[in-house]
């Protein structure tokens, strides 16, 4: 498995919900905020079905203030959301026109986002919110460098993405060293503090991070690390 190139200076990370980037990927943005790097993170939606016993509008509230949280944790001052609505993303011309959009107004280098393969790797099948954002945003990468998709928008087309990374990949093939980085992305878990309260069951995020994070660096030979899907 290969490391992740760091000769760049901005990425975007685009995932369907408040927290998806916190269970792993967000390590990997604390350490390229530590470099200079700047991240700036876009929500599809504001995880507002995300809690069963509480209202809509109210999670929506919470979750988007607990992301704002969580990026702060790593290092993310900008973060934003698109309010399509959560537990119903559709694949399709309105959401690629949403991600295009957001690309070609930012500008990245790498677009970091989550999974969208059917399963995850220790087996159990993914959500069709992550199926479809994450086929999305790969769709989207290739609009926002066509001049000729999506003219009324407005933007200049965007060519200068030079690869993907799709975190909690079944078929990962590279790793970012997120060694003296790992306290961060806990703590960026951990600012999901009224989400996890509300799940129903115990769950430990500083033990199930810190032992994805040694698993993965015993196979990459470091000491903590996080591995992608890398898409050029």
């Amino acid at each position: 498995m290969d490391e992740v190139p760091e000769d760049w200076e901005r990425a975007l990370t685009i995932v369907a919900h408040p927290d998806d980037l916190e269970y792993g990927a967000s390590a990997a943005v604390a350490k390229w905020t530590s470099q200079g790097k700047t991240v700036t993170e876009v929500m599809a939606t504001r995880g507002e079905a995300g809690i069963d016993s509480m209202d809509p509008a109210e999670v929506a509230r919470i979750r988007s203030a607990e992301q704002i949280e969580a990026a702060r944790a790593v290092g993310v001052e900008a973060v934003e959301f698109l309010d399509f609505q959560d537990g119903v993303l559709e694949y399709g011309l309105p959401l690629r026109r949403a991600l295009a959009a957001a690309i070609r107004r930012h500008r990245p280098e790498v677009v970091l986002s989550l999974n969208f393969r059917e399963s995850f790797p220790g087996g159990g099948f993914n959500m069709a919110d992550h199926r479809v954002l994450g086929l999305a945003v790969a769709d989207a990468i290739r609009d926002a460098a066509n001049r000729w998709v999506f003219r009324d928008l407005g933007l200049d087309p965007w060519q200068g993405v030079r690869f993907a990374l799709f975190g909690g990949s079944p078929q990962a093939t590279h790793y970012v060293d997120v060694t003296g980085h790992l306290r961060a992305g806990i703590d960026s878990l951990l600012a999901h503090h009224v989400y996890f309260s509300n799940l129903g069951e115990e769950f430990d995020g500083e033990a199930f991070l810190t032992g994805i994070a040694e698993k993965e660096g015993r196979a990459a030979g470091v000491e903590h690390a996080m591995t992608f899907e890398m898409i050029e």
